[in-house]
């Protein structure tokens, strides 16, 4: 891992330190992937990080303190997005897209003609699950946006949509309406069918690099795209926990099992600092969603049923950040 990060890590200003790091994510994983060796090379370049999630949980873990505050956040980023611009607009969310898609959404995007204005990582809310991403942009949650039945003060003249129809469908719910936002369960719906499969990983990268290189998608985002500019992002990422090296301390699993079961995140127990470790298990953050303590870093241990090969909700990286792309045709 490039030493310069690591000093920028430990020594700029928080905002200027996640930036470095987010950054890099970019620089790491906006590649062009040949489409035989997807899962291979995504595999490749999540262990390439190994090292600094690992300084983050293991050396720099208060930075995660500040993270709310410090990080450029996906939901300011819509925010400013839609006040910023007057005429037609639209936001995409792909529901738990992760960096590990970023090079099919670039690649296709010129192969189809569309314009990149902007091509960058945001940061999820804390935790990293879609109720708090919901709440950030002022739906509540993400059923709120089904048949454009909710309002937020954030997005005025906003039409919405919330739905897990096939991507050739959603073409058709698209009217004249100029300022959009519509959030697809794709691929969250999936990785969740997949998390308790061994094989799961596998499956869901081909499967991503399949959808999101389809004339079914694109047709989609070309009619989002007609008229309006077009941001694709995501409310949060998802880990890859298989390849997580399991917690072999006796008693430092049994407080993960004991007080978050198969999770990665829990709004914090009365008990939550009885147990301490240098360096920690956890970091328990205050933030706009609520007091909530989160497994901090690739960890994984023996649960009942078995810990998910894919998940989300805790600090490490590709759970915390998602690709975010300005585009127009």
């Amino acid at each position: 891992m490039d030493q310069a990060l690591i000093t920028q890590v430990f020594n700029l200003p928080a905002d200027q330190a996640w930036q470095a790091i987010f950054d890099f994510l970019h620089k790491t994983f906006s590649p062009p992937i040949r489409v035989d060796l997807v899962d291979a090379i995504t595999t490749e370049r999540d262990k390439s990080i190994e090292k600094l999630d690992n300084v983050l949980s293991g050396s720099a873990w208060e930075l995660w303190q500040q993270f709310e505050s410090a990080a450029p956040r996906t939901s300011v980023q819509l925010k400013q997005f839609w006040a910023e611009r007057s005429n037609g607009k639209a936001i995409l969310i792909l529901d738990a897209l992760s960096l590990r898609e970023l090079p099919w959404l670039i690649e296709q995007a010129a192969q189809r003609g569309f314009s990149l204005h902007k091509s960058c990582v945001t940061a999820a809310e804390i935790p990293a699950n879609t109720n708090p991403f919901a709440k950030a942009l002022g739906f509540g949650q993400r059923s709120g946006l089904e048949h454009n039945s909710t309002k937020s003060p954030h997005f005025p003249y906003a039409w919405t949509e919330a739905t897990d129809m096939p991507f050739a469908d959603c073409g058709s719910l698209i009217k004249a309406d100029p300022n959009i936002i519509f959030w697809h369960h794709w691929p969250d719906s999936q990785m969740h069918d997949l998390s308790d499969n061994g094989d799961g990983y596998r499956k869901l990268s081909k499967s991503a690099a399949e959808q999101l290189a389809s004339d079914d998608f694109w047709n989609f985002a070309d009619r989002l795209a007609t008229g309006r500019r077009l941001v694709i992002t995501s409310d949060h990422g998802y880990a890859h926990s298989g390849i997580f090296p399991d917690v072999v301390h006796k008693d430092q699993a049994d407080f993960l099992k004991e007080n978050f079961k198969s999770g990665r995140s829990v709004q914090s127990p009365a008990n939550a600092n009885s147990h301490y470790w240098i360096p920690p298990l956890t970091q328990t953050i205050t933030s706009q969603h609520g007091e909530w303590d989160l497994v901090l870093g690739r960890k994984k241990w023996k649960s009942q049923g078995g810990y998910p090969t894919l998940t989300h909700g805790g600090l490490s990286l590709l759970e915390m950040t998602v690709p975010y792309l300005e585009l127009s045709k």
